[in-house]
């Protein structure tokens, strides 16, 4: 790893996108591992279900969203 040091981070105050990934980390069971040793700490695979996770939502909010918007027009 670098030498960078781990700075503490607060789960209160991230950005939507950055909440979003911290919020499926925890539902994995995976954010123990984060918080203790950074994302680079996680397998592919890990991130690869994280990212998926991700992309399924945002999937779904915009679905949700146009389906709003849809109703709107009517």
């Amino acid at each position: 790893m670098s030498g960078k040091k781990n700075k503490k981070i607060d789960l209160k105050n991230l950005e939507p996108e950055e909440k979003l990934k911290y919020e499926i980390a925890e539902e994995l069971g995976l954010l123990d591992k984060v918080m203790q040793n950074g994302w680079r700490s996680l397998s592919s695979k890990e991130t690869g279900r994280i990212g998926g996770m991700i992309t399924r939502r945002k999937r779904m909010q915009q679905a949700e969203d146009n389906g709003r918007k849809d109703q709107e027009v009517q």
